[in-house]
């Protein structure tokens, strides 16, 4: 780094120059911080042919006109000119005036008097040999990147003005190819038709018109050949990103607690940076506020907190948010990850079982926490923090409340430690012990049904290895009865089928056929279960509560068959007790909901027509009324419903013949 300093400051020393220098490097690695902290200074500080040198220094990010470029340039000098205002920026350690300020300021200098009074010294204004520009954000311009060289290439070959230029060439050139790729595209098209080579077969469509694209547009040559003009020497910035991330955490230095962690830990943070495969300091800075929230969160509500579990909280937020914000990866790769167990599970079972299903999980255990050693790794509440910008203190109390409970492997039951422990951390010594503990837990339904699919499986495994000496037969017969225990108090699991794919076994194995029949079986009566409480719930609210009722099955049952799971006789009860107006809202319901999902909601198909029946029972020789009237109506448009039911029953028929 410092050979790079010197290599620019040589530059400037130069007595004559007709040419720019680049500083080079992605963005967010840290490239303004460098010119703030390693060069202006030494650059002000120097005097060239007696005269002591002044830095002018621009972001051309978001400049949409050369105009804006001059106007910057205008108020950054005669500011340099007025002695209250220059006074004032040193006594407060002001380097350079806020944007905000900067429009503010007294147009009266471009008249010839400055703020405080004094006349401008012409000779210093129109010197040119004192000054050095720096142009920085180049890339991130509004204005043609050909236009702002040629802007910057008349300060430097006439003026010999010594100028830098910071900028992200990678994006740069992305920048020039993209400009405009609508229109150059439909031009490309146009020139290839008139040339009748639009629909010839000598190259694929997309290549031929990139190609034309490259001929006709190609400003990246442009920007080659006024660069190679204009640019004397370009600079790769290489970061130190340990002395960097040092001056990142100066800004908690009133946090004492946290600046102290944050100091003890600078290995973990520059080691997790680097793992990131990035060179993005903003991203890290960002996280590192983040984390600034998650520490004086535990601290305050969690003070005796392991200083370990700390330590991964860092990683965590650090790795996550370089994970989602450096668009390594979709938010939506960890959003079905709800806690710690459940992400050591999938890391678990790709390892063991080598399923690459779950390859991007595996590969960010092994890329983050290579080397370090924790049980607890994966943090819902800060994952949901980083991605949403929510902190939910309900999460975060699980979270915590979990870790107090689990920290400690060897207090935890043993079909937990199968679950979330790679099964050879288990000493030789412990592991008959885990076995037995799991079987006792098995037979006393102690486990959730997908859960035991999971530890069946190991099982499985571990008697292929000669692990155990229990044969499948036995092991079978225990987890068949096992299973039928554990549906009493098991919940319904609706994304199953996706985690047994995830598990990568093979159902064509008949022990595991049979196991994995018993829970299909078991599993859907648990959601019948489940839909008879939810129907029951939502349906008691006719007639008294209906607008919770709409309100529920709106929500909830417009893709459910929840008349297969309800009393047609009971709902007919409440229905006939409802107002006419209601009643009328209810079938208008019931038609649209039919009209979007009859295939959905084709199980219920037999439920509606006991309904109908009831409904047709009752209003049979009735005297007619209002409420008649409307109850007719309501049956008929069950018989309308259940037509299109019966399409939909017929249509699946006939695509299964």
């Amino acid at each position: 780094m410092d050979d790079l300093v010197e290599s620019i400051l040589d530059y400037i020393r130069s007595d004559y120059t007709d040419y720019a220098i680049m500083i080079n490097g992605e963005w967010g690695s840290g490239k303004t911080y460098f010119w703030n902290h390693k060069i202006r200074n030494r650059i002000e500080n120097m005097t060239v042919n007696g005269k002591k040198l002044t830095t002018i220094y621009m972001s051309l990010y978001g400049i949409s006109n050369l105009e804006e470029i001059s106007k910057k340039i205008f108020i950054e000098t005669t500011q340099l000119m007025d002695k209250n205002l220059k006074r004032y920026m040193n006594s407060n350690g002001q380097t350079v005036i806020p944007e905000y300020a900067k429009t503010g300021l007294d147009m009266a200098n471009f008249f010839g008097v400055t703020q405080n009074g004094d006349k401008i010294d012409y000779e210093n204004f129109f010197s040119t040999d004192d000054k050095v520009l720096c142009f920085d954000d180049l890339e991130r311009a509004n204005v043609d990147v050909i236009d702002i060289l040629g802007y910057i290439n008349n300060f430097v070959e006439h003026d010999h003005i010594k100028t830098i230029i910071i900028c992200n060439e990678k994006e740069l050139s992305t920048k020039l190819k993209s400009t405009n790729k609508e229109m150059k595209t439909f031009i490309a098209t146009y020139l290839l038709d008139k040339e009748d080579k639009l629909l010839t077969t000598d190259k694929p469509m997309v290549e031929k018109i990139e190609d034309t694209i490259e001929d006709v547009f190609d400003k990246a040559n442009d920007y080659e050949r006024i660069k190679e003009k204009l640019i004397g020497e370009t600079f790769e910035y290489a970061p130190e990103f340990t002395y960097i991330i040092n001056g990142l955490l100066i800004r908690y230095e009133n946090n004492r607690e946290l600046i102290r962690f944050l100091r003890e830990n600078t290995n973990l943070i520059v080691s997790t940076f680097i793992k990131s495969g990035t060179r993005n300091l903003r991203i890290l800075k960002h996280a590192l506020n983040d984390f600034k929230k998650v520490f004086d969160m535990v601290n305050k509500s969690y003070p005796n907190t392991n200083n370990r579990i700390l330590q991964t909280m860092l990683i965590f937020t650090i790795a996550v948010s370089f994970e989602i914000k450096a668009g390594k990866v979709t938010k939506d790769k960890f959003v079905n990850i709800n806690d710690n167990e459940e992400y050591k599970s999938l890391v678990v079972s790709s390892r063991v079982f080598m399923d690459n299903r779950q390859f991007y999980i595996k590969e960010f255990d092994n890329n983050y926490y290579y080397n370090f050693k924790t049980e607890y790794r994966f943090f819902k509440f800060i994952e949901i923090y980083v991605r949403t910008r929510i902190f939910d203190m309900k999460t975060f109390k699980k979270d915590m409340e979990d870790i107090i409970n689990t920290v400690d492997t060897d207090k935890l039951p043993g079909y937990k430690r199968l679950l979330t422990e790679e099964y050879w951390k288990i000493s030789d010594d412990q592991f008959p012990k885990v076995v037995s503990e799991v079987l006792e837990s098995v037979k006393k339904g102690e486990i959730q049904l997908i859960d035991l699919i999971k530890i069946y499986t190991y099982f499985t495994y571990f008697i292929n290895k000669g692990l155990i000496e229990y044969d499948i037969q036995t092991i079978n017969s225990v987890f068949l009865n096992g299973m039928n225990v554990s549906s009493i108090t098991s919940e319904y699991c609706p994304d199953a089928e996706e985690q047994i794919k995830q598990l990568s076994i093979d159902e064509n194995i008949p022990e595991m056929e049979e196991i994995l029949s018993r829970f299909r079986d078991l599993n859907n009566q648990l959601k019948d279960k489940m839909y008879r409480v939810k129907a029951d719930t939502i349906f008691k609210n006719i007639p008294m509560k209906m607008e919770k009722f709409y309100d529920l099955f709106d929500k909830e049952c417009m893709e459910i068959p929840i008349f297969k799971y309800s009393d047609a006789y009971q709902i007919f009860q409440r229905i006939s007790c409802a107002s006419n107006e209601d009643i009328v809202t209810i079938k208008e319901k019931l038609i649209d909901r039919a009209n979007k999902n009859a295939k959905m909601l084709l199980p219920e198909l037999n439920n509606l027509y006991k309904l109908k029946q009831v409904v047709d029972d009752y209003i049979d020789g009735k005297t007619p009324n209002i409420k008649v009237v409307m109850l007719q109506d309501f049956s008929e448009a069950l018989a309308e419903i259940i037509d299109k039911y019966n399409e939909q029953k017929k249509k699946l028929e006939s695509v299964n013949v």
